[in-house]
């Protein structure tokens, strides 16, 4: 029997492993140290009389002189702990009224031996005080006690106070009356006075915050900021930082708009410079579009194409040198900036080309023609973007197919040599008539020079 009651123990406190939950940090503890058996409360007549009488130690109280209780409990939240606890003793000093009279007599049984196994909820009141030292309780139980051959259950009642050296150190005091359903074993008081160690709570980090509370629980971080970093100092988590080495502001994610333009700086291609938020932070003085630091002309206002500067009108003619195609020389709208030719300036020009000579019967030209040349080439050169037509004529002498092919050949010698002489291809033609259109009288000799002829025409 007797090692039957320490087997029952043992498998009671083994069973408190597996008990619910002891603060909400640590969620474990155990207590272990000494408890006195008082059995001087089972021989009243009242429950008052249980505790009516000062502590005398000396004359009712059983004590060991060692280690003789160990309690392993979780709590359950809000404030409850549920344990179990086992608890050994050797009883030496019985009480019982005395048979005369109203008091009591202490009598050693014979140092029987005491066994309890009891579970305990357990109800704190330290939340409650807003105390992190002083934690009064109150329980309540039941279990089972053994003393000499003799055993029964009890129910049990009663309150405790711990002193909290440190988050998961403390002292523990706590008296527990069993009231017991067997007459051979008394109901008694048990006082139980030990050491208490909270354990279990999780802080992988380190950092002195439990998982549960902290935000971060694989980075270590002040308490304060549950348990997260701000390496920059700036107020924002690492974890929500943006700029987590940089001082910032919250309104950017931590990050810092070092000229204030509302851009943070990661962002802003001028950080230095406040700017505009639709040009990622850059100004634009002019308001052209272009950031200054990509404007040719920053303080006037002008086209992307041109650098953001104003496009140039070299000549003054009122068209821009993109759209003039003569830039350098003025001109007018309704001919792209270029000067547009005159009649009288087109009779000029004819004048000269009527003095044209070509060798007799040939498309080769006199010698005292070519300055004649040049002065026409001269006058197309001065109206770049106009375009002209190179008509040549003969008389009626000879056959008409011939007169055909000549006047062909003659204007296309004018227009070749103008070509060779700076002239765009694109702006000359030239075609040939024959005598099909002649201008004078075929009858007389000075009618057929001036039959005989090259025209130069403005294309409109």
């Amino acid at each position: 029997m007797k090692h039957l009651n320490k087997i029952l123990v043992a498998v009671l406190l083994a069973m408190g492993l597996n008990a619910q939950a002891q603060d909400s940090n640590n969620p474990w503890a155990i207590s272990f140290g000494a408890n006195a058996v008082d059995t001087r409360a089972g021989a009243g007549d009242s429950f008052a009389d249980k505790f009516n009488q000062p502590f005398k130690v000396s004359e009712s109280w059983n004590i060991l002189p060692s280690v003789s209780y160990l309690n392993v409990s979780k709590s359950v939240g809000a404030g409850f702990t549920f344990g179990v606890t086992g608890s050994v003793n050797k009883i030496d000093k019985l009480t019982t009224r005395a048979l005369v009279g109203t008091g009591y007599e202490v009598t050693n049984p014979g140092d029987l031996t005491y066994y309890g196994a009891d579970g305990i909820i357990r109800y704190s009141f330290m939340n409650l005080l807003g105390s992190k030292i002083i934690d009064p309780s109150a329980h309540i139980g039941g279990g089972y006690t053994w003393m000499g051959d003799y055993d029964t259950g009890t129910v049990n009642g009663g309150l405790g106070l711990t002193f909290w050296f440190s988050e998961q150190v403390g002292l523990s005091l706590q008296s527990t009356y069993k009231k017991t359903f067997a007459d051979a074993v008394p109901s008694h008081v048990q006082h139980f006075a030990g050491l208490t160690f909270k354990f279990g709570g999780k802080d992988t980090d380190g950092d002195g915050v439990y998982d549960k509370d902290d935000a971060c629980p694989e980075v270590a971080g002040p308490k304060e900021l549950n348990g997260c970093p701000d390496t920059d100092g700036d107020g924002i988590l690492d974890k929500d930082d943006a700029c987590a080495d940089i001082f910032g502001l919250a309104e950017f994610q931590g990050c810092p708009d070092t000229d204030g333009d509302g851009v943070a700086d990661k962002n802003d291609d001028c950080p230095e410079v406040a700017g505009l938020k639709s040009m990622k932070g850059c100004p634009d003085t002019d308001g052209d579009g272009i950031t200054d630091k990509s404007d040719k002309c920053p303080t006037v206002k002008g086209p992307k194409e041109n650098g953001g500067c104003p496009w140039p009108d070299t000549d003054g003619d009122g068209v821009l040198d993109k759209d003039d195609k003569c830039p350098t020389v003025k001109g007018t709208v309704a001919n792209n900036g270029c000067p547009e030719m005159t009649e009288e300036q087109v009779i000029k020009l004819n004048a000269y080309a009527k003095t044209i000579l070509f060798n007799s019967g040939k498309s080769s030209f006199k010698q005292e023609t070519y300055p004649v040349l040049l002065s026409i080439t001269a006058i197309l050169k001065e109206f770049p973007s106009s375009k002209f037509s190179i008509e040549g004529h003969t008389d009626s002498d000879g056959k008409d197919a011939m007169n055909q092919t000549l006047s062909e050949e003659r204007a296309g010698a004018v227009r070749m040599y103008l070509i060779e002489n700076g002239i765009a291809t694109d702006r000359l033609t030239s075609s040939g008539f024959g005598e099909s259109k002649p201008i004078d009288t075929n009858k007389t000799s000075k009618g057929k020079a001036n039959n005989r002829r090259v025209e130069v025409k403005l294309v409109k």
